[in-house]
């Protein structure tokens, strides 16, 4: 009977983990290392992503999460046992590694490692895939919301930098390991006010300066971050070697916990997509433009804020230990006292310069969450390629124009010697194929013009600018919202043959690094992209953003008449 016990336990977790499966995954887990995957709606495909589940895991128990992001020309199965500090074998090559999980040391971590797309970075498409993956944890298992953690190596140590950064309560501390990070993180240092972060890095790193990680340690420590920075002496790119040895990553885990209700938040973005962070939403800014809000507890019920760029902004205070819903709360923005918030709606709007506690209600019309721009933005959800089949002069003709849409939604990647097939599988088909489902679930990147699109002649009555028929040798491309869904518009000649891909650097400063992902030809070249680009023969005529309430300033009218080549309403 003795020897049965081992099956029987094995047995047992085996039925208690099928328990927690949420039926429309129909995935059934076992214990130690293997790869699971999600469905994405983005282009209806299964999305893997390695998965460690403890050996005796109790689903009566809350258990730690760490989230382990791979770098470029890697993928989850080695991110999963790189985190466990099992690197290659000597003469291994990662293609020999990737085939099986060695033997490790069981810890009582739940550890997930998304493919997020190969090696695109963890901007858009890859960074929904993560954060689906731990909404997937949390869903299947019994997940501590307060220890979920984030760590990457290179391509990874700057998807952990950007994602710890833009989604700070969503994770209790945060490890980057020699990490290569996209501009956008420099401006974002004090979003980790609350989350602790280690840095680690090699100091003859020929991949990754070892100045430039200084430097954003610096910038983390100078913005009042807890930072730990580790750098070893010779040691080159693979710096993830002494920094995972020996399950390192979770001992200094051990312990950190998220506070979700922090005395001090200080959280900037330029998007309403990262609007919230801990008790702090942002109503109302400009799209586009760094706002701010940095709001502090002096004392019970007694707040001190300040505000940059920002318009309207709520506090969700139930539950915090500084506020008493009983008492008025007293609210000093910027140096001057603003009337107390009633009880329940703690929410301020600017007013001719003055802030007043009022709820700002945002215009049907007006850009929100999903809603705003930038043109890149469109494909980071469900979208749909649509080429045009009106006005042809035949079968050719046709061909050509469908070559173009399949090339724009082509995210294959080439990232030095190594080249990646597009991972991403999006929809593209005639105007006559659309559905009216489709008009209602995704998002619709259109080519042509009204004249030769047939969705475009549907839509054109709700479009501010359209390019004009005889405008040889321009291009326009524009994004904007139709029921509840964004729209791209690429008409004329193609922008991607007249602009690069602009990264999102900060005026005055130059790029930190001059690793790139998910850039080139297509729909790749609008990332850094804004709401609208107008060019001919290499010339840009007009780009920018619409307002928020979706307007054209009226200085970019004048461009665009002045232009020719379009037609503004």
């Amino acid at each position: 009977m003795k020897k049965l016990k081992p099956l029987l336990l094995a047995s047992a977790l085996l039925i208690s983990l099928t328990l927690f499966v949420r039926p429309v995954a129909a995935q059934v887990f076992r214990s130690g290392p293997q790869v699971a995957s999600f469905y994405s709606e983005i282009d209806d495909s299964e999305q893997p992503y390695g998965l460690y589940i403890p050996q005796n895991y109790d689903p009566q128990k809350q258990y730690p999460l760490v989230i382990m992001l791979h770098g470029a020309t890697s993928n989850h199965r080695l991110a999963l046992r790189r985190v466990f500090g099992k690197s290659n074998l000597p003469g291994q090559n990662d293609a020999e590694a990737s085939r099986s999980f060695p033997k490790w040391k069981d810890i009582d971590y739940f550890v997930a490692t998304p493919y997020a797309r190969g090696t695109m970075g963890y901007k858009g498409i890859p960074e929904a895939d993560v954060m689906q993956v731990i909404e997937e944890c949390k869903a299947s298992f019994n997940i501590d919301e307060n220890r979920v953690y984030l760590t990457g190596l290179s391509m990874g140590g700057g998807g952990t930098l950007y994602l710890g950064l833009i989604h700070p309560d969503v994770f209790a501390a945060i490890a980057p390991v020699c990490p290569a990070p996209p501009e956008e993180v420099y401006e974002l240092t004090g979003n980790a006010l609350n989350l602790p972060v280690t840095i680690y890095q090699g100091g003859a790193d020929p991949v990754v300066s070892p100045e430039g990680v200084r430097e954003i340690a610096d910038e983390l420590l100078k913005s009042g971050v807890s930072v730990e920075y580790h750098e070893f002496p010779g040691v080159r790119h693979d710096v993830w070697v002494p920094a995972y040895k020996d399950e390192n990553i979770f001992s200094w885990f051990d312990g950190q916990v998220r506070n979700p209700f922090p005395e001090r938040v200080t959280y900037s973005t330029r998007w309403y997509k990262y609007n919230a962070a801990y008790w702090m939403l942002i109503d109302k800014m400009t799209p586009g433009t760094l706002a701010t809000v940095d709001a502090r507890f002096t004392n019970t019920n007694s707040l001190e804020i300040k505000t940059i760029n920002t318009d309207a902004f709520t506090l969700k205070l139930k539950g915090h230990p500084s506020f008493r819903s009983s008492d008025p709360l007293t609210v000093k923005i910027n140096g001057a006292p603003v009337q107390s918030a009633p009880k329940l709606n703690h929410s301020f709007v600017l007013k001719e310069g003055k802030w007043v506690a009022e709820k700002y209600e945002a215009p049907v019309t007006s850009k929100k969450p999903g809603l705003e721009g930038p043109m890149y933005e469109a494909l980071t959800s469900r979208n749909l390629f649509v080429y045009g089949t009106q006005e042809s002069a035949g079968t050719e003709e046709i061909i050509q124009r469908r070559a173009m849409a399949r090339k724009a939604a082509d995210f294959s990647v080439s990232f030095g010697s190594y080249d990646q097939p597009s991972l991403i599988n999006p929809r593209v088909i005639a105007d006559h194929e659309v559905t009216p489902d489709d008009y209602l679930s995704s998002n619709l990147i259109l080519f042509g013009t009204k004249e030769t699109n047939g969705v475009i002649a549907k839509l054109a009555d709700k479009f501010p600018i359209s390019l004009n028929k005889e405008s040889a040798g321009s291009g326009l491309v524009f994004c904007y919202p139709v029921n509840g869904k964004m729209v791209v518009v690429v008409s004329g000649i193609p922008f991607w043959t007249s602009k690069p891909a602009q990264g999102a650097i900060p005026a005055g400063k130059k790029p930190r690094t001059n690793i790139r992902f998910a850039t080139g030809e297509g729909m790749k070249a609008l990332a850094g992209m804004k709401d609208f680009f107008l060019f001919r023969e290499g010339q840009v005529l007009a780009e920018g953003y619409f307002d928020n309430d979706w307007k054209l300033p009226d200085e970019v009218i004048q461009q665009l008449k002045a232009s020719g080549a379009v037609t503004v309403k």
